[in-house]
């Protein structure tokens, strides 16, 4: 998917930035505008967060508007609650995957598994798309904390490299 829509920033890497970012935290283009959800955000607030010049933060909605393509995809985008960091405070529990290949199909399965089979609701999961992330990861938050003795059975599951546990 991103190399799709990267190739329409080709050349423009502040732009693609730009793209890259609309995609990563879903802030979608209504009427020329950048949204988060219904909150209409500024160009230079945002230009300033990315740091490079509000230019590029129009050119960017220019582009997209102008192609039917890109319109299509940054006009449905929707930001997401991720839980992850609100978890312990709700004592919930929070596995995060590193996977050996992102692509990989079946990790979110195996893992989701071994919770199921252990009685443990999960209340969310969010993997990091690997085309975009630099370093994609899959969050798995969870109605209780994680039991140790879970761990080793996790490591072993499909695709993963690493664990980590909060």
């Amino acid at each position: 998917m991103w190399q799709d829509i990267a190739k329409y920033f080709k050349g423009y890497p502040k732009r693609r930035k730009v793209a890259q970012k609309l995609l990563e935290y879903g802030l979608k283009i209504k009427n020329n505008k950048i949204y988060c959800g219904e909150i209409e955000l500024s160009d230079s607030k945002i230009a300033r967060a990315l740091d490079i010049d509000r230019r590029s933060i129009k050119a960017t909605i220019d582009v997209i508007v102008k192609e039917p393509e890109l319109h299509q995809i940054f006009s449905k985008l929707a930001p997401t609650c991720h839980l992850k960091d609100v978890a312990p405070n709700m004592k919930w529990g929070v596995i995060e995957i590193i996977p050996e290949d992102p692509s990989m199909p079946g990790i979110l399965a195996d893992v989701a598994t071994i919770i199921a089979n252990n009685k443990i609701s999960i209340r969310q999961s969010i993997v990091d798309d690997f085309e975009i992330s630099e370093e994609p990861r899959l969050f798995i938050v969870t109605e209780k904390l994680i039991p140790g003795s879970l761990i080793p059975k996790i490591r072993k599951a499909k695709g993963v490299k690493a664990v980590l546990i909060y």
